[in-house]
């Protein structure tokens, strides 16, 4: 199993660093794959609504995002990390995160997905209702941990100091490894869920 990891924060080995690292320490423990992709401090831009990753099945922007696809394909479940700017998310990787979920078609039902969280002090709950909205828009389980999946720093290193934030991250972990493997043991014993033909509901009418 493989877990994706996407990094939103532009500081390689900063404090969402430390929360990603916890992480991966248990899943490795417990068997599971991860790949970690840092995104924050490369130069995407937002998606314009253009349409034609419908047309060609990717983004007509040819950059990270077309990188991470096959990666979020393959996954089994994802992680996105950020630090709070302004009580919201790295803009870089809201806008890689639009992209990413509007311009892949494959069927993200059942990958588990969970958000993570870095601030000096507040925005961690804001940040992390926006995170977890691309998961609940997909059909994907979203993983809960002791706290919500916050940890704090303001200089580099000071989230090491955050021991329940750290044992949070822990926590998430093993709670995100039991619940792919349990997906993969129901996919296999009773199948996924009925689907539906999608319902488009749209608000003005003519």
């Amino acid at each position: 199993m493989k877990v994706l990891i996407i990094n939103g924060s532009p500081r390689v080995n900063g404090n969402t660093s430390i929360a990603v690292d916890e992480m991966v320490k248990i899943f490795h423990a417990e068997g599971i794959k991860t790949d970690i992709i840092q995104v924050g401090n490369k130069d995407v831009r937002g998606c314009i609504a253009c349409g034609q990753c419908a047309k060609i099945g990717e983004c007509v922007f040819k950059d990270i995002v077309n990188e991470i696809a096959p990666k979020f394909r393959e996954a089994d479940g994802l992680i996105v990390a950020s630090p709070v700017y302004y009580a919201s998310a790295n803009a870089t990787l809201i806008a890689v995160l639009d992209r990413l979920f509007y311009s892949t078609h494959f069927d993200k039902a059942m990958k588990v997905g969970a958000s993570v969280v870095c601030a000096r002090r507040g925005g961690c709950s804001s940040t992390f209702d926006e995170l977890n909205k691309y998961f609940t828009i997909s059909n994907m389980p979203v993983v809960s941990s002791q706290y919500w999946n916050s940890i704090h720093g303001r200089e580099p290193g000071q989230a090491n100091l955050d021991e329940e934030g750290k044992q949070t991250m822990r926590v998430l972990a093993r709670n995100m490894s039991f619940l792919m493997k349990c997906i993969a043991l129901g996919k296999e014993q009773i199948g996924l869920p009925e689907t539906e033909e999608h319902v488009w509901t749209h608000f003005i009418r003519e």
